[in-house]
């Protein structure tokens, strides 16, 4: 409703389980929506997808593969479920790198936080590196890849790793990395966030190339 009333400020994505019965249905009606047919946001964390499970690796590749066919970019929170102490790190990675990625080749594929779950600690640097790695040397599953830095630099949960996500972050390259906040909560607001973010060990140039970088999807009129 909202996108449909503000549709010069707002981009509405699609948001299913990839693991429950009506996920594909869902992105076939979403496709036929003005308001919603721009993407598909998954988050493996809220449902528990676990890709060391065949299964669940297998539903979600066609959750990338029905959102390709329809032209939808993905935003995936790609960490595993932390309340339950899923397995995360530069495992899982691979296989979203080497079964999930090539089911989406057409669109836009954004890895929220960057790769993390907020903060970053050495599961997400392990997780990082594994992109990392494929965008530095030139391989094709990752020419749409990109990663966005929200809910990174949440206090107490990044700083002793600002340098190392500093260096993956130029891995990467900063043409890659979209800007954003996230968590707007008591001592994480969108002020606070961005005076903590721009305590990384990052020269005013990067800081500008991320800050003005638009994700593919968004049209430049918005």
């Amino acid at each position: 409703m909202q996108v449909a009333r503000y549709p010069r400020r707002l981009t509405g994505f699609c948001a299913v389980n990839p693991l429950r019965d009506y996920a594909l249905g869902e992105i076939d009606r979403c496709s036929k929506d003005p308001n919603l047919r721009t993407g598909l946001k998954l988050h493996f964390g809220n449902s528990d997808v676990n890709l060391d499970i065949d299964e669940h690796v297998g539903r979600t590749r066609a959750i990338f593969a029905a959102a390709n066919a329809h032209g939808m970019a993905i935003v995936v929170h790609a960490h595993a479920n932390i309340d339950h102490n899923r397995p995360y790190g530069a495992k899982q990675a691979r296989v979203f790198l080497e079964r999930l990625l090539p089911a989406a080749p057409d669109v836009t594929v954004q890895i929220a936080h960057l790769a993390g779950g907020g903060g970053y600690d050495r599961a997400v640097d392990e997780a990082l590196g594994v992109y990392a790695e494929a965008v530095e040397h030139g391989d094709p599953r990752v020419r749409r890849l990109y990663f966005d830095a929200s809910g990174i630099p949440i206090a107490g949960m990044w700083e002793q790793s600002a340098a190392l996500l500093s260096r993956r972050m130029r891995q990467i390259g900063m043409g890659r990395i979209l800007f954003g906040c996230d968590s707007p909560v008591p001592g994480n607001s969108p002020r606070e966030f961005l005076e903590r973010w721009h305590k990384l060990p990052l020269i005013a140039e990067e800081f500008r190339r991320i800050e003005s970088n638009t994700a593919p999807y968004l049209s430049p009129a918005r």
